[in-house]
């Protein structure tokens, strides 16, 4: 599909400054919807949304399906009575940067006493929604759950080192252990509800400001997450339950070895048989909760890096043909549309074009990588037509620090296509994709503050030290936000009205 001309801001909520050493959908998001609006802005990308696994990285979920608790604002939890404000009052205000063993050991005690407190004296009306969100999400939601709290009792073991009985899903084990962890259940249900409820809310919010909520999809998930574990039919796991090749990429600019992802990779010939239903589930909860949504290494749907699963890298892989056109018609009848758009970076076959144009789905174009040489300038502003334009993103360093990082040779491209650049590198970057023929122009928001490389959210096969970013809300200022407006106004980017979410009186 093609996109309204329109401008956003790249930033994942973990980064909002929210109370709690986490960013979460509290005052903070809210606030920080209101600063979009003033720079007029119309959109707000975020990054996957799933419950945390492996280097808490939002793209290694437990879950396709389910929320992140940790994204809960406890303080909406206490405004909705679900639990005594002052039991927030030791909670850090504001952390320079997400510290997830210390959040998880804070803030899940008191997630889980809000729950506890609901489920025993949830009003009749909050209770009549928590009992509909069950119901209508009962395909996802129940072994969600189940999985969780087994994971829970398991000190985090991964699924395959359970008892067999249940890491097989055999019907007496799985019906035992629903009777035994019956309260705990209900008290991760009630934590589904609230992340959706509370995402749901700030979604009408931004849609009643003229913005839209981006979404993004990692194509393959984790193989200790729910999905696996529920679906092991859907997955290339040996007669152990264990994977028989993963994910990954190829050796390239990011990685000399490659990347291995390690998640395990699909049965498409199974998925085809069965309709692509578990695709279409996935798909259709993603646009119910999002306006647009950014498909995570759109090549793996042509052709995806086969790795055996005994490597430690991603040298020895293959490339093996995916599903391809067939999976896009099915999502099409189901949904009514494609509204996505494709992460296309990297090595990228003719055949990915031809099927990203064949579905009109739009490319990625990201600016940082457009000063390298004569091939490179794909990438650049004057070449993003029919694309979603970026300065950089998650992946990437910050501009500024790309710019100081990067050899005279590529810094004079540079220059010579941006020219002066007074006001910094950064936006001059910024100026280029507002300016670009982009349908959307997305800017992560460490570009518009003009920070260095200590701003930078994720390095590339680094085990550590990623997803920690976040900002002072001293930093986004008045004076950005109509030096972004004044760009949106003259590169005819401005927000168009849209419909505006229902009022379901939100009980969460």
């Amino acid at each position: 599909m093609s996109f309204p001309r329109a401008a956003g801001i790249l930033l994942h909520p973990t980064s909002l400054p929210s109370l709690g050493g986490i960013g979460d959908f509290g005052p903070a998001a809210y606030a920080f919807v209101d600063s979009l609006a003033s720079a007029r802005q119309s959109l707000w990308q975020v990054l996957p949304l799933g419950p945390l696994g492996y280097g808490n990285s939002p793209y290694s979920s437990i879950s396709a399906f389910a929320g992140n608790p940790l994204l809960i604002s406890l303080e909406r939890l206490a405004d909705h009575g679900w639990i005594d404000a002052i039991k927030l009052s030791h909670l850090p205000h504001h952390t320079d940067r997400v510290e997830y063993d210390q959040v998880f050991a804070t803030k899940m005690p008191i997630l889980f006493e809000a729950g506890r407190h609901f489920i025993q004296r949830a009003s009749n009306a909050a209770r009549g929604r928590f009992e509909c969100f069950c119901k209508n999400n009962a395909q996802w939601l129940e072994d969600f759950v189940l999985f969780d709290s087994l994971r829970a009792r398991h000190k985090l073991a991964s699924w395959n080192q359970w008892s067999p009985d249940l890491a097989r899903r055999e019907s007496p084990a799985i019906d035992q252990a629903r009777n035994e962890l019956a309260e705990d259940l209900n008290v991760r249900r009630a934590l589904q509800f609230a992340f959706y409820e509370q995402w749901n809310a700030l979604r009408r919010y931004a849609s009643k400001q003229r913005i839209r909520l981006v979404g993004d999809l990692a194509i393959f998930v984790n193989y200790d997450s729910a999905d696996v574990w529920a679906h092991a039919e859907l997955f290339r796991l040996n007669d152990q339950l264990e994977p028989e090749v993963v994910s990954g990429v190829p050796p390239d600019f990011f990685s000399a070895t490659g990347q291995r992802w390690g998640n395990p990779l699909y049965r498409w010939e199974v998925m085809q048989q069965r309709g692509y239903k578990w695709w279409i589930e996935r798909l259709r909860w993603a646009t119910r909760n999002c306006d647009y949504i950014r498909l995570d290494h759109f090549r793996g749907f042509d052709q995806f890096w086969e790795i055996p699963a005994r490597d430690s890298t991603a040298i020895n892989g293959r490339w093996v043909d995916g599903p391809r056109d067939a999976l896009f018609q099915k999502l099409a009848e189901a949904l009514g549309g494609l509204p996505f758009f494709a992460e296309d970076l990297g090595y990228i076959t003719p055949e990915v074009h031809a099927l990203r144009d064949r579905l009109k789905i739009p490319g990625m174009a990201v600016m940082q990588f457009g000063f390298n040489d004569e091939g490179a300038h794909m990438y650049l502003p004057h070449r993003a037509a029919g694309k979603v334009i970026y300065t950089g993103t998650h992946d990437n360093d910050t501009t500024v620090g790309w710019y100081t990082s990067v050899d005279d040779r590529v810094r004079r491209n540079a220059e010579a296509y941006l020219g002066q650049c007074p006001d910094g590198i950064h936006w001059a970057f910024i100026r280029g994709a507002l300016s670009s023929v982009a349908e959307l122009a997305l800017i992560p928001l460490q570009d518009v503050l003009g920070l260095g490389s200590d701003a930078r959210m994720n390095t590339p096969s680094r085990e550590e030290g990623n997803w920690k970013w976040r900002f002072s809300p001293s930093q986004f200022t008045d004076e950005l936000y109509a030096k972004l407006a004044g760009l949106v106004e003259v590169t005819d980017r401005l927000p168009q009205q849209i419909p505006v979410l229902p009022d379901e009186n939100f009980a969460a």
